[in-house]
């Protein structure tokens, strides 16, 4: 078969396009079970996400990211939920209660590191407003991080109580905003422009999506192939920050299977290259959004869901970087991965497929 798809690129490029699409539809396909008709976190029905970004003149990109498992009252109608730590150097606020009672009871905000209080206090004056709360005396409010500090203001804090609510009201249904949005905006991954990406996965009946907030480093791999080592002089990469996973499943599985899904998406990691060094934050939130299932799945089903959530977090590390753009901001410029050299190399190892769509190139 002939593969088009650079050569379309480099005609696209003469011609002043700027290409932004999503990996699989660049012919990057990874793992081998098939995606939701999203490919994304809200493949996994009920669960929507929002976005606010904050970019303020040439020192603030930051923002927030809302991770909503359904559209109800979520101190009212908990769902099961699982913490796992791979690396804990962050500020995960709400962990601890996650790990012993196994609940998830608000949504999931992602934001920049000293933000994190800000935004808990925000997203709690949300939860105690919701009619049903109002003789809440204690919540839980689930706030994760990665430092932005690079390009961004950080001191500044410039997320708060406008931006939480802005985040949650948006959250939606459907396609999901990649690359630098909302807690994506100012982060910085591998030494490229990091951001927000999402990949689903399809195993048996059921469906497991994942978004991850990416500001981590290591030796840079896609679909297996050390791209890392051609794209930069040994010794210029990143290896520090840190990485944010979200993973959400339709399958009736209880915290404790949670956790050991979400202890996969280390394995994802490990497939793009990550370093997971000593200061790097790099955490896993799942739950699911059957709350009171009949039965549970039986350990001996969990094995397809975990090839889910590692191969889900693959592509979702993948979106993250090339829907990107080149960011300069707090005296700092930050480039987008080189999409179209990547294809090249990954062509030269026979790791490219014909594209699925082109529907992520703008001008």
């Amino acid at each position: 078969m002939t593969r088009v798809w650079p050569l379309f690129v480099c005609a696209l490029l003469a011609h002043g396009f700027e290409i932004h699409p999503r990996a699989r539809e660049a012919g990057v396909v990874t793992g081998t079970l098939p995606t939701g008709p999203l490919n994304a976190i809200t493949d996994v029905a009920g669960v929507k996400v929002g976005h606010s970004t904050v970019i303020r003149g040439d020192t603030i990109r930051t923002g927030v990211t809302a991770i909503l498992p359904h559209s109800g009252n979520l101190f009212r109608e908990k769902v099961p939920g699982a913490v796992f730590v791979g690396n804990g150097f962050g500020k995960l606020m709400g962990s601890t209660q996650v790990e012993e009672l196994g609940e998830i009871e608000t949504p999931i905000l992602l934001t920049s590191t000293l933000n994190v209080p800000r935004v808990a206090d925000a997203l709690l004056d949300y939860m105690l407003a919701l009619p049903g709360n109002e003789q809440a005396r204690s919540i839980n409010p689930l706030v994760a991080e990665t430092n932005d500090g690079f390009l961004n203001d950080i001191r500044g804090r410039h997320a708060g109580r406008g931006e939480v609510f802005a985040a949650i009201g948006s959250a939606a249904t459907g396609p999901v905003a990649e690359g630098c949005v909302g807690a994506g905006t100012g982060t910085v991954a591998f030494g490229w422009k990091g951001g927000i990406g999402t990949s689903s996965r399809v195993s048996g009946k059921y469906t497991v999506g994942v978004l991850v907030q990416t500001n981590y480093g290591g030796d840079l791999m896609i679909a297996g192939v050390p791209v890392e080592r051609e794209l930069r002089k040994s010794g210029e990469s990143s290896k520090d920050g840190s990485v944010i996973v979200v993973v959400a499943t339709d399958a009736p599985v209880d915290a404790r299977n949670l956790k050991r899904m979400a202890a996969r998406a280390m394995l994802g990691l490990g497939r793009t290259g990550a370093a997971g060094s000593n200061g790097s934050g790099d955490y896993a939130i799942a739950f699911s959004v059957v709350r009171q299932p009949p039965a549970l799945a039986a350990n001996d089903a969990m094995s397809g869901l975990f090839l889910a959530v590692v191969e889900a977090t693959e592509e979702a590390v993948n979106n993250s970087l090339f829907k990107a753009v080149t960011t300069e901001s707090n005296g700092h410029r930050v480039e987008a991965v080189p999409v179209e050299r990547v294809l090249e190399l990954l062509k030269a190892r026979g790791a490219l497929r014909a594209p699925e769509g082109m529907g992520a190139l703008r001008r």
